[in-house]
């Protein structure tokens, strides 16, 4: 079975992507290219596609990857019924979300409290020694 799928290239740091058809079961990830459809810059969001070669590969059954497959749709290029399209309105959970630091009270507030308790008692004891040493 044939895979249209991105082979990651470029330096450390700065990825680049082929668009490739690949054998998914032969040579999964690194292996032989069936042909190289194009590639892709996520920096630049800039991507160039063999409209055509993409066409035929998906009429013979090349199955995309979810990646590639929201690639097709920037580039209208129109997909078979049975490709399954992943859901764009998909939200993020946060696990722990009351770990999080926005969500911690403020520490400023607590930090001024603590200090004017602590100066209060300081000048009582201050006082309290001035006595003792009277007394003496």
């Amino acid at each position: 079975m044939l895979a249209i799928r991105m082979q990651r290239t470029g330096r450390k740091g700065y990825p680049m992507y082929r668009v490739v058809v690949q054998e998914s079961h032969r040579q999964p990830t690194s292996g032989r290219v069936v042909a190289n459809l194009g590639s892709y810059n996520p920096h630049t969001k800039e991507n160039t596609l063999k409209k055509e070669d993409v066409v035929k590969f998906l009429k013979n059954g090349a199955q995309p990857s979810d990646r590639v497959v929201k690639l097709l749709l920037a580039e209208k290029i129109e997909l078979p019924s049975w490709v399954k399209v992943p859901a764009s309105d998909k939200q993020k959970t946060i696990r722990n979300a009351e770990k999080l630091r926005r969500n911690q009270p403020k520490e400023e507030a607590v930090a001024e409290d603590v200090a004017t308790e602590t100066v209060a008692p300081n000048t009582s004891a201050e006082e309290a020694p001035v006595e003792v040493t009277e007394e003496a």
